[in-house]
């Protein structure tokens, strides 16, 4: 299908051609339509599939520009995902020259700035966190009646045990009429069920034979622990990817790895959950741009977080579950580039992949250093290391000695 089959305007086609996106990906195909109808949408593909545009489009078309008043909140887990999702939304208005508006309203940022901006900009679209959102109604600083669509993204973390109430209070300050738009990467039935009952009849949209990116090479090699860092920094001197995110799980590993790359004359930045929210913004702007061109990083940049130009995936430390396994795979072969995504894991580890193996139905190909190449594994014997010489006591009858 075309943009223009799915109903979406010359200015938004025009807009969209700017960034060389020309035809719709399968998600947008097969969603818009129903948003457009102003159908409730619960939607999962695959990461790196378009799913942003697959919600925006359709919400440019419904909104009322000549109108001054918020009609659109965007809901995200993190910042990082809520300023992007926010940088797309000025993007579109930008290269298609319609003329919508749009804020951030995330925690650990001065409320009062954040009310004062409502107040003078009255903007069309919110995208925040969930908690600063409510706190924002809550206040009566953002005029929830006049909210016409709610859309939540990465929906399997917004509606767990821990958020769900939060999410169901923001809901309940809209009129009955608003629409509810989910989409996520990966949902469980759990979360569907939830979202149905909030839900008015909703459009289920599951694209499983999608789940995974089949532009992504995956690939593992075998190393001691103590050997990790060691074999990362080889594979990043030998491979020279244009941009590379490391995954480790511990905050403190994080900081000491960068330290360790940044010693041999790596361009590191690293990020995780602890850190400011300028410092987050800074480390992933000097991502974006080419400053640096390795990000090390806790799980917080798996999820949603789209840059263009990641080559190569690196799991340091491997990740809890298969789900999250695609998910910081996913950061790599956005769109329709190619990536690569190569984990270093232990022989007590090595499970983890098979499991990956069968559960997931990709091949994940075991692969050595030789030299500076890395090559497919071979199972060719090595070199026998040489045993210290031995001290050898001879006894004679006696007991003694000699």
């Amino acid at each position: 299908m075309t943009f223009k089959e799915l109903n979406i305007s010359e200015n938004l086609i025009s807009g969209l051609s700017k960034e060389n996106i020309t035809t719709p990906m399968l998600i947008q195909e097969k969603s818009i339509g129903a948003q457009l109808n102003n159908e409730d949408v619960i939607a999962k593909s695959v990461t790196g599939s378009g799913k942003t545009l697959a919600y925006l489009l359709p919400l440019f078309e419904k909104i009322d520009s000549t109108k001054r008043e918020s009609q659109a909140i965007i809901l995200a887990p993190t910042h990082e995902l809520v300023m992007q999702i926010y940088n797309e939304v000025l993007t579109l208005s930008k290269n298609s020259e319609v003329e919508i508006t749009a804020m951030t309203a995330i925690g650990e940022v001065n409320i009062d700035r954040q009310i004062e901006k409502l107040k003078k900009n009255k903007p069309h679209i919110i995208v925040g966190t969930e908690g600063r959102v409510l706190d924002l109604i809550n206040k009566k600083k953002l005029k929830a009646h006049n909210v016409k669509t709610i859309i939540i993204d990465e929906a399997d973390k917004l509606l767990n045990v821990r958020k769900i109430e939060i999410i169901k209070s923001i809901i309940k300050t809209t009129l009955k009429e608003r629409q509810l738009v989910f989409f996520s990467a990966s949902i469980t039935d759990a979360a569907i069920k939830t979202a149905t009952e909030l839900m008015k009849s909703p459009t289920l949209i599951l694209l499983e034979e999608n789940k995974v990116n089949k532009n992504i090479k995956h690939m593992y090699l075998t190393v001691d622990e103590r050997d990790k860092v060691f074999t990362l920094r080889k594979l990043l001197y030998n491979l020279k990817p244009t941009k590379s995110i490391v995954f480790l799980n511990n905050n403190v590993q994080i900081k000491k790895v960068a330290e360790i790359l940044r010693k041999h004359n790596l361009q590191v930045g690293f990020i995780y959950g602890s850190a400011t929210k300028e410092d987050r913004k800074k480390i992933l702007t000097d991502f974006r741009t080419g400053k640096t061109n390795i990000l090390i990083s806790s799980d917080l940049s798996a999820r949603g977080l789209d840059i263009k130009g990641v080559t190569h995936i690196f799991n340091l430390d491997l990740p809890k579950d298969n789900n999250e396994y695609l998910h910081r795979a996913g950061r790599t072969a956005r769109g329709n580039n190619k990536g690569t995504t190569i984990s270093l894991v232990t022989t007590k580890e090595r499970s983890f992949i098979k499991n990956i193996n069968k559960q997931l139905n990709i091949t994940v190909i075991e692969k050595m250093l030789k030299g500076n190449e890395l090559i497919d594994f071979t199972n060719e014997p090595k070199k026998k290391r040489r045993k210290p010489q031995e001290t050898i006591f001879h006894y004679n009858k006696t007991n003694k000695k000699r």
